[in-house]
């Protein structure tokens, strides 16, 4: 009987690939480019996967196909599917959000709040197969707190205010080889300034040590927490999880916004694609 399954976690830059079998065993891993369906068509994905990935998976019949992607509502979930059922042999093709991944990842058939902090953030509530409520993270200017690109947008803001240490603006600017000028174009004036905004986690990170940036990245935290986590009517009764290089690279002001804010902490994963395997493998 088959019970091959091949899995896709996907965001705008990557997509990580996981062949399977029932058991969880693993048959093959494979790192291709971003495929969200906002950006790339039917087309393009087709032509990607054709060169990235097929000659890199076992020529095999799929009883299930598993995408989780940035970008796969329903509307543009088709574009994604009918590359996929173009180029696999496959019993059933399922595309799904990046949250339900997420989500599945981390409470896997269990009830709990679920949270990506990366570049982006959000969060929702599941009832250990599918979410039943989500909190709009309304983005990078009006929401997404405690990501990557808002810690970088208030580090920015404190720095270039002087509300940082002394000598701590010199050595970010000299570490950076940038200016208070090429900061506020690179901003207001140049494509995805969230990610360039999201590119200084790394420093904030290493200096964690320094009260006034952990107490920023703490606060961050805390308002993500209260904006978003508990408006969920079931917050305290369970467990909330993380996923994303930011709640993994920020653990510790984590769990301290966790501990003030009353919030019972679970589990924190770098990536979503070994919780989705053990989902799938159950």
């Amino acid at each position: 009987m088959n019970h091959n399954i091949l899995i896709a976690d996907s965001g705008s830059t990557k997509t990580d690939w996981a062949a399977i079998k029932s058991d969880g065993t693993t048959v093959a891993n494979v790192r291709t480019e971003g495929l969200n369906p906002f950006f790339v068509d039917t087309g393009q994905i087709v032509e990607i996967l054709n060169r990235e990935l097929i000659p890199n998976i076992p020529t095999i019949e799929y009883a299930s196909v598993h995408f989780y992607g940035a970008g796969c509502t329903p509307e543009k979930s088709p574009v994604v599917g009918d590359a996929l059922n173009k180029l696999l042999v496959a019993q059933s093709v399922a595309i799904h959000s990046d949250m339900l991944g997420a989500a599945r990842a981390l409470c896997g058939h269990k009830a709990g709040i679920a949270c990506i902090l990366g570049t982006g953030a959000n969060s929702c509530s599941y009832n250990g197969k599918d979410i039943d409520m989500n909190i709009s993270p309304l983005g990078y200017i009006l929401g997404d707190e405690g990501s990557g690109a808002v810690l970088g947008k208030q580090f920015l803001g404190a720095v270039l205010k002087n509300q940082m240490p002394k000598g701590l603006k010199e050595n970010f600017l000299e570490q950076y080889n940038t200016s208070p000028a090429d900061i506020l174009d690179r901003v207001y004036k140049k494509p995805n300034p969230n990610r360039y905004l999201a590119s200084f986690a790394p420093f904030i990170a290493d200096h964690l040590h320094i009260d006034e940036v952990y107490g920023l990245v703490e606060e961050a935290f805390r308002l993500f927490l209260i904006r978003n986590v508990k408006q969920y009517p079931n917050w305290s009764l369970h467990q909330v999880h993380f996923v994303g290089s930011v709640a993994h690279y920020f653990q510790q002001p984590l769990e301290s916004a966790c501990e003030k804010e009353h919030v019972t902490l679970g589990r924190i994963l770098q990536e979503p694609m070994r919780g989705l395997i053990e989902y799938h493998s159950c």
